[in-house]
């Protein structure tokens, strides 16, 4: 996606939106025409990928109720990132909202694995 792309909507002051358009470094390691997974940069297992759809949406709830087919390429490309690189067991953690993690408001889910997981819901 480039800035002059309207095909998908996009927000000029989203962190992401700005790394889905290559205007901020990140560590790519996979992408489809719908969704992006980078590294993330405070990792907190040996698996930590954020995969964000190439449009901007702001929740997981609001992505949903607006395209569930992208929805699915997020999972999707989240499944084929886990496959590749953590024998395809992984958790996908999507926060919704600033009181339950959520700090950048462009939805991503974050892609967790490559060592056996404990519980830690809150």
């Amino acid at each position: 996606m480039t800035s002059n792309d309207t095909s998908r909507p996009t927000d000029p002051d989203c962190l992401f939106c700005k790394i889905v358009a290559g205007e901020i470094p990140a560590t790519v390691v996979a992408a489809t025409d719908q969704a992006v997974a980078f590294k993330d940069i405070n990792p907190q297992a040996p698996l930590h990928v954020l995969v964000v759809p190439r449009a901007h949406h702001g929740d997981i709830a609001q992505l949903a109720a607006a395209d569930p087919e992208l929805l699915s390429g997020v999972v999707a490309l989240a499944d084929a990132v886990a496959s590749e690189q953590a024998d395809g067991q992984f958790r996908l953690i999507f926060n919704s909202g600033p009181r339950a993690g959520q700090s950048v408001f462009h939805v991503h889910g974050h892609v967790i694995g490559g060592k056996e997981l404990g519980w830690t819901p809150a």
